[in-house]
């Protein structure tokens, strides 16, 4: 059978493609994302270990090479089930994704991200600071590639005449160390490329800054060896597994366990039947808004953006779908008038893009800076209509009960989150059945590094 990996070689083109030398220096490879790497190399037929990748940024993480990694990861790695999402948004720096996290990054709870923006290095670090608080990703922090001639590392900061300098000899090296992060010499790597093969920096793009099909490929090859497993280095320690029946136990009808952390997940590998229900703090999950998330609204009519960067509330979120429609826009789409409704909530009130938005429930609430609309016209110069909708909805990082699944594959299992997207500090959890207790093989706690 021929391996994914090798269909993507040939669709690429890259057996034309000189290989990369051996890297001078590896001494950063595979520092700080060892809990994911040997939750990969410890899987096994029988039981096999879930791993989920994450990959965000803007474009450059959007092109294909995230298939390579992907293709290579399943092969090195066969008994691990992966589940990988690209959520990149090509044109976001980092100044809009440190609001689209919010919707992208922490309900995905990825075990591994692979992260590269543009954009100002402090909402750059706080997006970094928010993963690493709110999340147990370990974090892939790519250097940028070549797409003029390099420039070397000055004495000082204030001495690098270029932004590109500053971010890749001193801003990312700052943040990863400051975050626990794993930094990718990428940069450097390109540059050594360039020079090996006699090539120019244009050689590997289609655009000024795009990556062709070598670029793709090499980009792909950078990170494929990146990704290794450090035999001595068991990495973070902030997934902690309890064992049903030796670590916590069932006491009649009840399992408590109290815990440190944001985040719980039952681990179920045979079928079984009954509904337990979920407290936390003596409370279901629904009690507590934290638990909830909006989903990505859906597009900008031109370039494709989401229509909105962040939404956030004030009163107490239920579970729903909106839709708003859009009508009024001035010349460069600055402002507009619009009318909210919630599915649930019913018509909740109106309001116009250049103000602050506060539902009449208090149940959305937008900033004027997150609509998408003047950034979609200033790149396609193409207006938005009237009678455009965008649609979203609010959806659970929780079960109030936990209904038994049924297994159909053993050797993955099947994982539910019981509750995410609490305060990262001590909780109790309770699980109460009803009837028959469910086969639950482990429960499985998350604690973000950063408080």
């Amino acid at each position: 059978m021929i391996s994914m990996l090798t269909v993507l070689q040939t669709l690429f083109g890259a057996g034309e493609f000189p290989a990369p030398s051996p890297a001078p220096d590896t001494s950063a490879y595979g520092q700080h994302i060892q809990r994911s790497m040997r939750l990969m190399a410890s899987s096994a037929p029988e039981r096999k270990s879930t791993v989920r990748v994450l990959y965000y940024g803007q474009s450059i993480t959007g092109q294909r090479w995230s298939e390579f990694t992907d293709a290579d990861l399943k092969e090195r790695f066969p008994n691990t089930h992966f589940i990988a999402k690209n959520l990149a948004i090509g044109g976001f720096s980092s100044e809009r994704l440190v609001r689209t996290l919010h919707y992208d990054v922490l309900p995905f709870y990825p075990d591994l991200i692979l992260f590269h923006v543009y954009g100002n290095h402090i909402e750059y670090e706080n997006v970094i600071r928010e993963i690493r608080s709110r999340t147990t990703a370990e974090i892939v922090i790519q250097t940028d590639h070549i797409a003029k001639p390099p420039e070397a590392r000055a004495a000082s900061v204030d001495e690098q005449e270029t932004w590109d300098a500053k971010m890749n000899h001193w801003y990312l090296p700052q943040i990863a160390d400051k975050y626990g992060c794993a930094l990718q010499p990428q940069r450097a790597e390109w540059v050594q490329y360039l020079t090996d093969k006699g090539l120019e920096p244009a050689d590997l793009l289609s655009d000024q800054i795009h990556l062709n099909a070598h670029g793709k490929w090499l980009m792909g090859e950078f990170m494929k060896r990146f990704l290794i497993v450090l035999p001595d280095d068991k990495g973070e320690q902030t997934v902690k597994t309890y064992l049903v029946g030796e670590d916590v136990r069932w006491e009649g009808n009840r399992l408590a366990l109290e815990f440190e952390g944001n985040r719980v997940v039952a681990v179920a590998r045979e079928s079984s039947e009954g509904s337990t229900r979920v407290l936390v703090d003596g409370q279901p999950p629904s009690a507590f808004p934290e638990c909830y998330t909006f989903t990505r609204p859906s597009r900008t009519p031109h370039i494709g953006w989401p229509c909105i960067q962040k939404m956030t509330w004030e009163s107490p979120p239920v579970l729903e779908e909106w839709e708003i429609t859009f009508t009024d826009f001035n010349e460069d789409m600055s402002d507009f008038a619009f009318e909210v409704v919630g599915s649930v909530t019913g018509p909740d009130g109106g309001g116009r893009g250049a103000e602050p938005f506060v539902s009449n429930s208090g149940r959305l609430v937008i900033e004027p800076r997150d609509w998408e609309f003047r950034h979609d016209f200033g790149v396609s110069k193409k207006p938005t209509e009237d009678g455009w909708k965008t649609t979203f909805r609010v959806e659970p990082m929780f079960v109030d009960a936990y209904d038994a699944p049924q297994v159909e594959d053993a050797t993955v299992g099947v994982e539910t989150t019981l509750v995410q997207g609490l305060s990262n500090g001590s909780h109790r959890l309770e699980l109460v059945a009803d009837g028959s207790r469910p086969a639950i093989e482990a429960l499985r706690v998350y604690t973000p590094p950063i408080r």
